[in-house]
């Protein structure tokens, strides 16, 4: 093949995060095919590697894509990558040593990938003490991003879908209730990627064996040590993730759809912020800052992120679209009433704010896609006098941290920038809002859609109140009748968008678990 050169190869081989210092995962050193359930056998020093927890692949950019696994031994991972399904045609790359440094997880970051294309994957980790011996191959497939700049005419279609909150509310993986049914339902969609916009895992939320649910029925979670209580070591974070990959919806989907992560709060717990003290009496340690380190480590040793620089960033995916990642927690103030007049505080901080106005500015693609974790409009309180999102109930002149988004979005305004769309998660339903400098308190800003999906797997819960400062109008919600509603009772979603290569027309469908479409729109494309 002539897409992974020697060079490319070479270069991808040493382009990986094995991931930092800390302990081993479920069970002790290296646990077997299985880690995490109840009586997983311990690895054989001399025995055959094994993959204990599938492959995953995420996005990193043009020609560019980022493989994923964890063996149950130390071992050296290895890739061949091709355009044909049997692989017939694939070039291997040697990639990192996993060690127990990184629990035993890999990533290979490969480079010079065609643009456009599916293509498929086989993972081995081969063993560092019997030369020639690698675990069973696990199989995989992704697809890359279209061209940059290809003709008018050849412009291709994108399709992804997006969700966010995995695992939480005591709600886990019960094989009597389908399991995590939805990534099944997305799967469907054949998405060129997904994107989580948060709360990937719910390190806060313990699982009991049993809930009883309101109609009689008895939900039974699959319970593992790290998920019977708050996470508060390496050892116990590192548990979240792994605890999902049992899922058997999940681990197929993430084998075939490419990634974007972002977190959120329950990667360490409900509602932080740096240099939080927390007050919860489950909790030994409590200064947020070391359980954020430990999580922020777990994160990118068990999710295919590309592992360099700031979590937010810019991933281009052709001409018509550019997704910017946002990090609405890293850099967050402290909780309090959210109406001070300071524009130097708010959740991106001073750099990220910055980043995103000029990266805004520079985009040339027809959507520019900002993925908010907290939703903008929305209020999110934190008990009784804080508020844990941008909104604070007061609909008048932007306060708080409105006034970071009233800085991004009159700059982008006064540029010309066309084409904004906000996706999010983190409330636990589904809408659809529509702004407006017509109904706003602020005129400063070009009218845009904000879509809301969520959770994949947790309770459900809202509808929230909306924050009249910048003019928003609810044009759909579905939501449960009660607080905590189960993934039994459905309410739970995800959304897709799909953007059209002739036209550049993008169209939002927000769906249910099953993948049925309870609403959708079509947006016309600005630059056509």
């Amino acid at each position: 093949m002539d897409f992974v050169d020697r060079r490319t190869a070479l270069r991808a081989g040493l382009a990986v995060g094995a991931g930092l210092a800390g302990g081993a995962l479920l069970g002790g050193p290296g646990a077997a095919a299985g880690a995490g359930r109840p009586g997983a056998p311990a690895w054989r020093p001399s025995g055959r590697p094994v993959l204990t927890h599938g492959v995953q692949s995420g996005v990193v950019g043009p020609g560019q894509s980022v493989i994923w696994t964890r063996a149950d031994r130390p071992g050296r991972l290895v890739v061949e990558i091709g355009r044909r399904p049997d692989l017939r045609d694939a070039r291997l790359v040697p990639g990192p040593v996993l060690d127990a440094g990184g629990d035993f997880t890999g990533k290979l970051r490969l480079r010079g990938l065609p643009a456009g294309e599916r293509l498929h994957y086989r993972v081995r980790v081969t063993s560092l003490d019997r030369p020639g011996l690698a675990s069973e191959p696990l199989t995989g497939s992704l697809v890359t991003g279209p061209p940059t700049r290809p003709g008018r005419r050849h412009r291709a279609d994108v399709r992804f879908v997006w969700t966010g909150d995995i695992a939480g509310q005591g709600w886990g993986i019960s094989d009597e209730f389908g399991g995590m049914r939805i990534f099944e339902a997305m799967s469907r969609c054949a998405p060129d990627f997904f994107l989580c916009s948060g709360d990937t895992v719910y390190a806060d939320n313990p699982l009991a064996e049993t809930v009883t649910l309101p109609d009689g029925r008895v939900w039974r979670n699959l319970v593992t040590p790290e998920k019977s209580k708050v996470a508060e070591t390496l050892t116990e974070f590192r548990g979240q993730f792994a605890y999902n990959l049992l899922d058997r919806h999940l681990r197929a989907f993430a084998a075939q759809v490419p990634q974007l992560n972002q977190w959120d709060d329950h990667e360490v717990t409900n509602n932080w912020y740096p240099g939080e003290i927390l007050t919860d009496a489950r909790y030994t340690e409590t200064r947020v800052d070391v359980l954020a380190a430990r999580a922020a480590q777990a994160f990118h040793e068990w999710l295919p992120t590309p592992g360099d620089g700031p979590l937010y960033r810019v991933v281009s995916h052709g001409p018509l679209l550019d997704v910017f990642l946002l990090d609405m927690r890293t850099y967050k103030d402290p909780n309090d009433g959210n109406t001070y007049a300071d524009p130097r505080r708010g959740l991106l901080g001073a750099q990220q704010r910055a980043w995103l106005i000029r990266e805004l500015k520079r985009s040339t693609a027809t959507w520019k896609v900002i993925a908010n974790d907290l939703p903008l409009g929305l209020i999110v309180p934190d008990g009784a006098a804080a508020q844990e999102g941008i909104a604070q109930g007061d609909d008048g002149a932007p306060a708080g941290r409105e006034l970071e988004f009233a800085e991004i979005l009159g700059a982008a305004h006064r540029a010309g920038v066309t084409g904004i769309v906000f996706l999010t998660a983190d409330v636990h339903y589904t809408a659809a809002h529509h702004y407006d400098p017509a109904r706003a308190a602020v005129g400063d800003f070009s009218p845009f859609w904000e879509f809301v999906s969520g959770p994949a797997h947790a309770g459900g819960f809202g509808p929230n109140t909306l924050d009249g400062t910048f003019g928003p109008q609810a044009v759909f919600v579905h939501a449960p009748p009660r607080a905590n509603t189960s993934p039994a009772e459905g309410f739970q979603h995800f959304g897709e968008v799909h953007i059209d290569g002739a036209s550049g027309a993008l169209t939002v469908h927000l769906r249910d678990r099953d993948g049925a479409s309870l609403w959708s729109t079509t947006l016309p494309a600005a630059d056509r």
